[in-house]
C-alpha cells in the first residue's frame, strides 16, 4: 500500500489494521550499537494506548510490544527492526452495522472511490489504531536523539473550547488531558466528559516544544524541515492544521515585529519557531497543531448508504471523545522521526 512508509535515511513503515490481528511497524537505519528493549519502547506506547481515563475510548488493550528483530545482545544490529502488537480486545462484529453506509468525518467514501473496497472495521488502515506503529517507531528515535542532546515536549493546549494559561511541564502527565496547566485541565475533563454524555466530541491544539537542535540542520527548497515537520504531523488522521512560532498571528503583525532581531549573544526573539529558511536556528523549534473532534459520534448524523439512499446514522460503540491527550505521544514520535531522519542526512552530507 503505497503510503505507508515515512523516511529517507531513518525510514519506516507501518502495517495492520484496528480490527484486524495487529499492527506494527519496521524500522529501517537506526544506528547499530543502540542500547534498546522493549521496556524502552512500552514506556511511550503505554501513553497512547486507549482506556487511559475517562476522556478516552474503554477498549482494553494492553499494547504489549514484541521487538522481533534487528537486536543482538541488548544493543541495535543496524538490520530493520519489527515491532509487533497484537490487537487483544478487537470487535469487528460491531461495525457490522455500519458495511453499507458512509460515516461522517470518516474515509469510508474517499477509500472506496480509490481502492474500490473498504475495510468498515473501525475503519481499518485510516484508523487512529494506525499510530500505535509510529509511536513504538518513535520510541527508538527519542533514544537516538537523546543521545544527541535533544529533548521533545508535547502537550495539550486547548481542548473543548478551554485554553491553558500556564505552561508547567511537571504537570503534564499528571492529568488526563495532558494539558500544560493543571487547573485549565480540569475544565477540559468536565466539558469533555459532558460532550461524552450526550453522544458527541470535542476537538483542540496540541503544542510542541523540541530543544537541543543546533543550527543549520534541515534542507533547502523542498525538504526544508518545517516543511517535513509538517508532513509528518498532518500525516495523522485527527489533524488538522500546523503552525510555527508566531503561526498565523504573523499576519497581523508588521515586519520590524515578526522578524528575530539578532544580538551577539543569538536571537533575540523566536517568531520564526526555530526554523529559518527550512534549516534549524538553533532556537527552540515550537510548533502547534489543530486536532479535530473525533469522528465516531453517538449523536445522529445524515448520511447515505453504498445505494445512495439517504439515510440517518449513529455509531454506537467505544470511541474517544477527545483525542488530545492519546495524540500527545504521537505527536512527539512523528517529530523524533523527522529530526533524527535530518541528523542522518546532515552527517552523509559532511560524511
Amino acid at each position: 500500500m503505497p503510503g505507508s512508509s515515512f523516511g529517507h535515511l531513518f525510514r519506516i513503515t507501518t502495517f495492520g489494521e484496528s480490527h484486524g490481528g495487529a499492527v506494527g511497524v519496521v524500522v529501517d537505519g537506526a544506528t547499530p550499537g543502540l542500547e534498546l528493549c522493549e521496556a524502552d519502547i512500552q514506556e511511550q506506547l503505554d501513553r497512547r494506548k486507549p482506556g487511559q481515563s475517562s476522556v478516552t475510548t474503554p477498549r482494553a488493550e494492553p499494547d504489549t510490544v514484541q521487538l522481533l528483530s534487528g537486536l543482538f545482545e541488548g544493543r541495535t544490529t543496524g538490520t530493520p527492526i519489527l515491532l509487533l502488537l497484537f490487537n487483544k480486545d478487537a470487535r469487528p462484529s460491531a461495525y457490522s452495522s455500519l458495511k453499507n453506509v458512509f460515516r461522517p468525518g470518516h474515509a469510508d467514501y474517499t477509500y472506496l472511490k480509490k481502492y474500490g473496497r473498504r475495510d468498515h472495521r473501525g475503519s481499518g488502515r485510516a484508523s487512529g489504531r494506525e499510530t500505535a506503529g509510529r509511536v513504538a517507531a518513535g520510541a527508538i528515535a527519542r533514544k537516538l536523539l537523546a543521545r544527541r542532546g535533544v529533548s521533545l515536549t508535547a502537550y495539550t493546549w486547548r481542548a473543548a473550547g478551554v485554553q491553558c494559561q500556564t505552561v508547567q511541564f511537571d504537570q503534564i502527565e499528571s492529568n488526563p488531558m495532558r494539558a500544560c496547566d493543571p487547573e485549565a485541565a480540569v475544565e477540559m475533563v468536565r466539558r469533555v466528559e459532558a460532550a461524552r454524555d450526550r453522544g458527541d466530541s470535542v476537538g483542540g491544539i496540541l503544542e510542541c516544544r523540541i530543544n537541543g537542535v543546533p543550527a543549520g540542520l534541515g534542507e533547502p527548497v523542498f525538504d526544508k524541515l518545517d516543511a517535513e515537520l509538517a508532513k509528518a504531523v498532518l500525516s495523522v488522521g485527527a489533524t488538522k492544521g500546523i503552525e510555527f512560532g508566531s503561526g498565523f498571528g504573523a499576519v497581523d503583525l508588521a515586519g520590524s515585529e515578526h522578524n528575530d532581531a539578532m544580538a551577539a549573544d543569538g536571537f533575540v526573539t523566536n517568531n520564526a519557531g526555530g526554523v529559518l529558511g527550512g534549516i534549524s536556528t538553533g532556537q527552540e523549534i515550537v510548533f502547534r497543531v489543530a486536532v479535530k473532534p473525533p469522528s465516531s459520534i453517538r449523536a445522529e448524523q445524515r448520511t447515505v448508504g453504498l445505494d445512495g439512499e439517504e439515510t440517518a446514522l449513529s455509531i454506537e460503540g467505544r470511541h474517544d471523545p477527545c483525542i488530545c491527550p492519546r495524540i500527545v505521544p504521537v505527536i512527539e514520535a512523528m517529530a523524533a522521526l523527522v529530526l533524527e531522519d535530518h541528523f542522518k542526512r546532515q552527517e552523509a552530507l559532511h560524511a
